[in-house]
């Protein structure tokens, strides 16, 4: 039987991630060292480690059927592949950052200016689009020093948190990008690898839908079941059991991680107790 390719990046922001996301759908291998190939034990699939930069052509060309890899990076790299899901993180923005000490007043403030980035061709395009002529210094790694130093007066790089940025005295003033992992699939992919990608993206949605949520059980007082259940919506409505004490029920539900704190305080005050909270690992 043959194998499903995936290219994954081989060390840097997206490697963990990625392969965390491989380990919760269930598919495992030997951890190597140092090593561009691995087999997995128990799926039909095979790892590519592969530089970021690399991974848009290696899938184009089919030498890998799948990768996960930056949307920036595949917007750049321009190949002729499909874009199959986002995968929610390693999530980022690509930016314009001037020195601080600049009056910048819009995109036309870019004009004749000097910009060193990684990403040429989407910078280009920006710039096209908003009519502002300026010469792109095309550089790799450490974009950020580039106007300290003087071979620049601008930067487009990519940028998390900001504070490289503001370490270095920027600040951002444009986003063309908002990027995140992304999953892509080479244009022919054959049958049998279709279906293999078909198995995965099923694990793959499952392992996503469940992250950022709880499954939370307690008990609530019958006379407050109406209003507890409409602040606990849950997958589609909350389970409701009665419980041996009379005028009890137990309520089961599921909850988004970030709603979590003040739906507890919601169900309190209508008397719920007995509240446990688990993690969950997989929605299907």
């Amino acid at each position: 039987m043959n194998k499903l390719k995936i290219a994954i990046q081989k060390k840097g922001r997206l490697y963990e991630k990625s392969i965390q996301l491989i380990y919760e759908c269930g598919i495992r291998f030997d951890n190597g060292t140092d090593t561009l190939k691995l087999a997995a034990q128990n799926f039909p699939c095979e790892l590519f480690f592969l530089r970021d930069d690399d991974i848009p052509k290696y899938v184009e060309e089919g030498v890998a059927d799948i990768g996960i890899v930056g949307l920036n990076t595949v917007l750049e790299e321009n190949k002729q592949l499909e874009i199959i899901k986002k995968l929610g993180f390693s999530k980022c923005r690509l930016s314009i950052a001037v020195p601080k000490q600049d009056d910048y007043k819009g995109v036309q403030s870019l004009q004749n200016m000097r910009i060193a980035t990684s990403y040429p061709n989407i910078l280009r395009k920006y710039l096209d689009e908003s009519k502002v002529e300026a010469y792109i210094e095309q550089i790799s790694g450490s974009v950020e020093i580039a106007p300290n130093i003087g071979l620049s007066d601008a930067i487009c790089d990519i940028v998390s948190t900001g504070s490289t940025l503001m370490s270095n005295g920027l600040k951002e003033v444009e986003v063309l990008l908002k990027s995140e992992a992304v999953l892509i699939a080479n244009k022919q992919l054959s049958k049998e690898a279709n279906y293999l990608l078909n198995d995965l993206l099923f694990r793959i949605e499952a392992v996503l839908n469940a992250r950022g949520k709880k499954y939370i059980l307690l008990n609530a007082p019958d006379v407050n079941l109406p209003e507890i259940i409409k602040i606990l919506p849950g997958l589609k409505s909350p389970t409701v059991m009665p419980l041996a004490e009379k005028g009890w029920s137990s309520v089961h539900s599921v909850v988004n991680e970030d709603d979590f704190w003040t739906l507890i305080s919601q169900i309190k005050a209508l008397g719920a107790e007995g509240i446990l909270v688990t993690n969950i690992e997989k929605i299907i």
